[in-house]
């Protein structure tokens, strides 16, 4: 057996599409989507990150804003910076590129943003709806991992879904979607006893610890979906998962590659979390747009 590949790229670009129509219509109606992106310091990766979201949201009509702040910005400064973005109008969603330098508390900048432009989906209150079943906004790694299975065809009730990794980004998000969708998941970590044994029963495995190749093919059920969320440097330089790919891919039924997989549908559902948010924004105007 040899997996099928999805292909993130080219769902992300579909998807982009339909959302540059909505983008459109809001726009001919006055209502310009805004975005705002954060980042502090002058991190390497951050940098290119922000850089792909601002021309994504170019590509697709959402005006970006960057502001880029200095490493040893005080906790003061970027609280007040969120507070101004926060009353201002124009804008309908708020990024904080992370990680933060270490003077800056994670959690009280992330909080500090309005739930209402958190399109991130990271707000305590954004997170507590996920819970209930009631999101305002859903992270967007796990809404694209959820967009990924989808194309498999697979019907995720009554299957077997294992995470590997609880980041409140990725894992404890994904998790909770897959039992929306019906799975019976196990979310396993870094404290996980025979890690092997839960991952060779996965009929969904999602890895997402950070660990270049962490997850062996033997690790695989054969016939399982694996998408694999992790992005890293081989010794090499080479750019990899935390699934072993070309192992896996003899075992499993459908895997996502590294890169062209998760990446790409993490910034196509944060642009979609920006046009959702301009649109709620609109029939708050009274302009009426429906999905």
């Amino acid at each position: 057996m040899t997996a099928l590949i999805i292909d993130g790229k080219q769902l992300a670009q579909k998807l982009r599409a339909e959302w540059k129509l909505r983008a459109d219509r809001l726009n001919a109606a006055g209502i310009a989507p805004g975005l705002a992106v954060l980042m502090v310091g002058d991190d390497p990766a951050s940098k290119i990150y922000v850089r792909n979201k601002i021309r994504a949201c170019r590509e697709i009509g959402i005006r970006s804003e960057e502001h880029a702040l200095a490493a040893d910005s005080t906790l003061a400064g970027v609280l007040a910076l969120i507070d101004r973005l926060n009353a201002d109008a124009g804008i309908h969603g708020i990024l904080v590129q992370l990680p933060l330098p270490a003077q800056l508390a994670s959690a009280a900048v992330i909080e500090r943003i309005s739930p209402d432009k958190d399109v991130d989906g990271l707000h305590v209150r954004n997170l507590g709806s996920l819970l209930s079943g009631r999101p305002c906004f859903v992270p967007c790694t796990p809404a694209g991992i959820m967009e990924m299975l989808k194309t498999t065809g697979l019907e995720l009730r009554g299957l077997d879904a294992v995470v590997v990794g609880r980041s409140n980004i990725v894992g404890k998000p994904v998790a909770l979607l897959l039992l929306q969708a019906g799975a019976t998941v196990t979310l396993c970590h870094s404290q996980t006893k025979d890690l092997a044994h839960h991952t060779r029963r996965a009929d969904v495995l999602v890895a997402a610890v950070g660990k270049a190749n962490a997850i062996g093919g033997e690790m695989v059920k054969p016939g399982a979906v694996v998408i694999d969320v992790g992005i890293n440097r081989s010794a090499e330089g080479k750019l990899v998962g935390d699934v072993d790919y070309a192992a896996a891919r003899e075992r499993a039924a459908w895997i996502t590659p590294v890169p062209g997989g998760v990446g790409p549908m993490t910034i196509a559902m944060l642009l979609a979390n920006a046009i959702l948010s301009a649109e709620r924004h609109a029939r708050g105007q009274g302009i009426l747009f429906n999905a």
